[in-house]
C-alpha cells in the first residue's frame, strides 16, 4: 500500500490506495490548499477553534468532503487531549455541523455504522485511519507524541478486535502527513517518555543529535506499533511528507504556532 495524492474539484487530498481499492469507505487527509478561508487561515482551514470565519470553515468542509466522496451530514469530531482513549461512535454522537461541540474527550474514534464521518484534526501530530473491509469497521486516530507514547494506534486495533471481532490481518492502515524526524527535535523528556511507554518499539526511531537534543520519527513508531498489533506491514501506507517542512502545503503548529489553521483526516463507511 502507498499514499497517493489527488485533486478533485480544486481540492488536493491524500489517501491510501489500498483503502480506496478495497471499496466501501470514503477517506482522505486534507492539506491547507483548496479552500475559501482568508488571511492567516488561507485557504483550507478545517479547525473550528482557530478563530476563522465559521462560514468559511463550513464551506471548506463541504469542499473537502465532496472531493473525497464523503457525505458530511453525519459528523463525529473529537475533543482531543493528546491521550490514548478510543471512543466507540453511536448514533448519539452524530452532529450535523462541525461547530457543534462534543461532550467527551478522546483522541480516537471507531464505528461500524455506515454514513457517519469520523474526524480527527492535526497540524504536525500524526493522523491514522484504519479500515477493516471484511468486518466493515473504520477508525480514526490522532497520535501526537503523547498519544504515540500511549500506544493509541495499537489501542484502536485492540478495540476493533474486542468490540467488532476484527482480525488485525484484515485491517488496512493509512498514516497521514505529520511532522518528520527532520523537524521534531526535542529534549530528553520526550524520548524518555516514549521509551518508558513503548520500549523497544521506539528505539530505532530515536536519534541523538549533535546539539545534545533528540529527534523522533513518530510515523515510524506508529507503524511499528501497528505491526506489533498484528497488521500486515504490506497493509500500512505511510505519508512521508513533513508538515513542518512543507509550509506551503500543510499547517504546522511547530512552524506557525497558533497563527494557523488545522487539517483533518476523515473516514466514512459507505
Amino acid at each position: 500500500m502507498k499514499i497517493i495524492e489527488e485533486t478533485k474539484q480544486g481540492v488536493p487530498f491524500l489517501q491510501a490506495d489500498g483503502i480506496r481499492d478495497a471499496g466501501g469507505a470514503a477517506h482522505g487527509f486534507s492539506t491547507r490548499l483548496g479552500g475559501v478561508s482568508q488571511g492567516m487561515w488561507a485557504s483550507l482551514n478545517l479547525g473550528v477553534s482557530r478563530g476563522d470565519n465559521p462560514e468559511h470553515v463550513r464551506e471548506n468542509y463541504r469542499r473537502f468532503f465532496s472531493a473525497i466522496g464523503a457525505d458530511g451530514r453525519k459528523l463525529v469530531g473529537t475533543n482531543q487531549v493528546h491521550g490514548g482513549k478510543v471512543r466507540v461512535v453511536t448514533a448519539a454522537d452524530w452532529k450535523g455541523d462541525p461547530y457543534e461541540r462534543v461532550d467527551y474527550e478522546a483522541d480516537g474514534l471507531m464505528t461500524d455504522t455506515p454514513g457517519v464521518v469520523l474526524l480527527i484534526y492535526s497540524a504536525d501530530c500524526i493522523p491514522v485511519l484504519l479500515y477493516d473491509p471484511v468486518r466493515r469497521v473504520a477508525a480514526a486516530v490522532h497520535a501526537g507524541w503523547r498519544g504515540t507514547a500511549a500506544g493509541i494506534a495499537a489501542t484502536a486495533v485492540e478495540r476493533m478486535k474486542e468490540v467488532y471481532d476484527c482480525r488485525p490481518e484484515d485491517i488496512l492502515a493509512a498514516v497521514g502527513p505529520g511532522i518528520g524526524p527532520c523537524c521534531f527535535e526535542t529534549h530528553e523528556d520526550v524520548p524518555n517518555a516514549m521509551m518508558a511507554a513503548v520500549s523497544s518499539a521506539a528505539l530505532p526511531y530515536v536519534k541523538v543529535l549533535e546539539n545534545g537534543k533528540f529527534s523522533l520519527d513518530l510515523k515510524g513508531i506508529n507503524t511499528q506499533l501497528l505491526t506489533r498489533a498484528g497488521l500486515d506491514p504490506e497493509h500500512i501506507a505511510v505519508c512521508q511528507d513533513c508538515t513542518a517542512c512543507l509550509g506551503e502545503k500543510y499547517w504546522s503548529h511547530r512552524r506557525m504556532g497558533n497563527n494557523r489553521g488545522s487539517m483533518a483526516a476523515a473516514i466514512q463507511l459507505i
